[in-house]
């Protein structure tokens, strides 16, 4: 048929639908394929496509009126995001350019029925026409807008169709375990579809050796710490690119420990399903984000023994729980930290049941004293459940500890010495083949050369260079070893065996050493522990201790903890009635004090025994005249408005240490007396009100700017952002 013939045959069909202003617009062709597959294997499809430019001739469009967007080639139609060609089409018509959109099919535009009918709604608006093989369309008109409309459901439909029956396959493959996913380190796959371990046994090395730290350990950070200080480095098999299934050197890292040990493939069970797709959390041009992890009960599929395993499935199931113990949530003790408190992740209030907090306070010296809080009930409005001074429980249980210990002493070192030779071997094992490494490479590079024609320069100079690097690295590495292996032999001798024994039979020694951290005793009480259940008997000093050791074994036992005053004393009444028979009598402070103590009455606080200002201070809450003791020495004569530190305490009705704080906090103006070396208080008549006020505040609340003087609070903010060095302190 000759082109004028087509020409008309193609305007009758139109039906006068194409209209001269119609014309007076551009002609857009849409070219696009799925994949680029598909434009590779199927390029008759483009080629048709292409030559719509004649249809459009032939709808009575000059040449060069046709613009053709073929930007979509290898582009999906499931989704507008990553189609620019796509968005170039809806920007020309919505600005009124396009006067007829032809494409091979109409279901080539848009496989999702929301873009479809946005775009035949901008089409109906601007009146462009849309066609393709089987005729002209006109969005505007009620028979070609639902011909239209069902044309984009049944293309949404037969994309759904597909990706059912391509997830059946999919789905019916793997449940027999046959469908190849993607492979952890360690594991290849041969050309037949076997899953096999990696035949390199430097891999296979450095994989068993994380799992091993891990049981020792138990942290993801202590594996990755040991790997990096003793140069281990993990082997990843390429899977793309030039150099696609050579073994590619590298440092670990902790998401590459992290997705070791949470792989099940390593236990040997075939898994599909482990994530699924959150369309909310997918990124525009990141094919692989969005992806969600799922627990174990959802997941698709689930075959243990179909692969090789390096560990057993118990192994992995203890790695998971101990993974999961080591997240910071209430419910689990956590991982080991450096803090001081050595029951933390380890403490329960035996009142509600729930995990207590640590929290700590810097003592004298700048040392931490921690404490252990159950105050879950204050998020609900409620007050604190209970607290207990985190030292007495530390040392309690501490020594609970090590009494078990004691008679296991020598099975203790003898295992200790097994673990260090058998960890110092296994790393021993993985330099050498290292060595080995780079002895195949610098052999390979020495026989390369040595084959090569010696008229060939420009060959010749390559594998000469090539020859000398592998060597360079051959004696680097060897450096590297011969300074390892000095600082970690590879056996232990007899000295250090005999170490090991000594350090064994003294487990108090051990504990108590500087070179042992806080980590290292926590560790160690995990091991043995569970739980230790606390309960605080009503507000006194008794505590309640439980100890569920990790055979099963409970103790329990009664601790003392110091508590804020006298009244919480649980033997608060025998202490005053003894106190006030002892002032009849007419003993001393110091009498008392001593007599005290020798009948096992101790005070409330951090101090062991009562001294003459603890028994003061008894007194004086006994609401008992003080004893007097004999004659101080004469003291120098003070200003007006000046008092000395302990008779103003007095006279205040405080304690002569709280005054000493606020004074050193800038609280209350003092200073050193350089003759009698004790403090002085300056204090006039509203000075002194003031302090009496400020000691009728609640405990807890003196930090609250109304209580404090200008001054004070300005020394106070200063002391607290470390910009005091222009200010006068008001207590050297």
């Amino acid at each position: 048929m000759s082109g004028p013939s087509v020409a008309a045959e193609a305007r009758e069909r139109a039906g006068g639908k194409v209209q001269p202003w119609h014309r007076d617009r551009l002609v857009a062709v849409y070219v696009r394929q799925s994949t680029a597959e598909q434009v590779a294997d199927h390029q008759e499809s483009t080629r048709l496509q292409y030559g719509l430019v004649e249809r459009a001739v032939g709808l009575g469009w000059a040449r060069s009126r046709v613009l053709v967007i073929d930007e979509d080639l290898g582009c999906s139609a499931s989704g507008a995001q990553a189609r620019p060609g796509f968005a170039r089409l809806v920007f020309e018509v919505g600005l009124d350019h396009v006067g007829i959109v032809v494409g091979l099919e109409m279901s080539r535009l848009a496989r999702s029925g929301r873009e479809w009918h946005q775009l035949l709604e901008l089409c109906a608006l601007s009146g462009t026409l849309l066609a393709d093989l089987d005729g002209v369309y006109d969005p505007a008109e009620h028979n070609d807008r639902l011909l239209l409309g069902l044309k984009g459901t049944i293309s949404e439909a037969e994309l759904y169709l597909i990706k059912q029956r391509m997830w059946s396959g999919r789905l019916a493959k793997a449940r027999r375990g046959e469908l190849a996913v993607p492979l952890p380190i360690g594991f290849v796959r041969r050309e037949s579809g076997e899953v096999v371990r990696d035949p390199d046994e430097q891999v296979q090395a450095v994989v068993r050796l994380v799992f091993d730290l891990f049981e020792r350990f138990g942290t993801v950070n202590a594996v990755l710490c040991f790997l990096a200080d003793n140069g281990i480095q993990v082997g990843i098999r390429q899977r793309a690119g030039p150099g696609r299934g050579q073994v590619d050197w590298r440092r670990p890292s902790r998401a590459a420990v992290h997705n070791m040990l949470r792989n099940p493939a390593y236990a040997g069970i075939y898994v599909y399903g482990r994530s699924r797709l959150d369309p909310r959390r997918r990124q525009a041009g990141r094919p692989f984000t969005g992806r969600v992890r799922t627990e174990r009960a959802e997941w698709t599929v689930c075959l243990p023994g179909v692969l090789p395993s390096y560990i057993s499935v118990e192994q992995y199931e203890r790695n998971m729980q101990r993974m999961q113990a080591n997240q910071s949530q209430a419910a689990s003790p956590g991982a080991v930290r450096d803090g001081p408190a050595l029951l933390a992740g380890l403490v329960v209030c035996a009142r509600c049941g729930a995990r207590m907090t640590v929290r700590y306070q810097r003592g004298p010296g700048g040392r931490l004293h921690p404490s252990y809080v159950c105050a879950r009930d204050k998020n609900y409005g409620t007050g604190q459940c209970q607290q207990l001074a985190g030292d007495c429980a530390d040392a309690h249980v501490t020594g609970l500890l090590l009494a078990a210990l004691r008679p296991a002493a020598l099975e203790v070192s003898l295992t200790a010495a097994d673990q260090v030779e058998q960890r110092r071997a296994q790393v021993d094992r993985i330099w050498r083949q290292r060595l080995e490494r780079a002895d195949y490479q610098a052999d390979r590079a020495r026989r390369q050369y040595q084959l090569a024609e010696p008229e060939n320069r420009l060959v010749v100079r390559q594998l000469e260079a090539d020859w000398e690097a592998a060597l360079a690295e051959r004696e680097r590495l060897g450096e590297q070893y011969d300074r390892f292996a000095t600082t970690r032999p590879r056996t232990l001798t007899a000295a250090e065996r005999d170490q090991i024994r000594a350090l064994a039979a003294d487990v108090p020694g051990i504990w108590h050493a500087p070179s042992t951290t806080d980590a290292d005793r926590k560790q160690l009480l995990r091991q043995l522990i569970e739980q230790v259940r606390v309960a605080v008997v009503d507000t006194t000093e008794k505590v309640q201790v439980e100890v569920v050791w990790a055979g099963g074994h409970h103790t329990r036992s009664q601790i003392v903890r110091p508590v804020a005053c006298l009244t919480q004393l649980s033997y608060y009444p025998q202490l005053a009635a003894r106190a006030r028979e002892l002032v009849e009598t007419g003993h001393t402070t110091g009498q008392i004090a001593e007599r005290l103590n020798t009948e096992g009455l101790r005070p409330p606080k951090r101090s062991a025994v009562f001294t003459p200002d603890a028994v003061n201070d008894l007194l004086r809450a006994l609401g008992i005249q003080r004893i007097r003791t004999p004659a101080r020495h004469a003291r120098p004569k003070l200003d007006d408005h000046e008092w000395w530190l302990r008779d103003l305490a007095e006279y205040l009705g405080m304690s002569a240490i709280t005054l000493d704080a606020w004074v050193r906090r800038g609280w209350a103006s003092g200073y050193l007396h350089p003759q009698a070396r004790l403090t002085v208080v300056r204090a006039d008549p509203d000075e002194v009100e003031r302090l009496r006020t400020l000691h009728q505040v609640p405990r807890g609340q003196h930090n609250r700017r109304p209580w404090l003087t200008n001054q004070a609070a300005r020394i106070d903010n200063i002391n607290k952002e470390g910009t005091g060095d222009d200010v006068e302190q008001p207590w050297l």
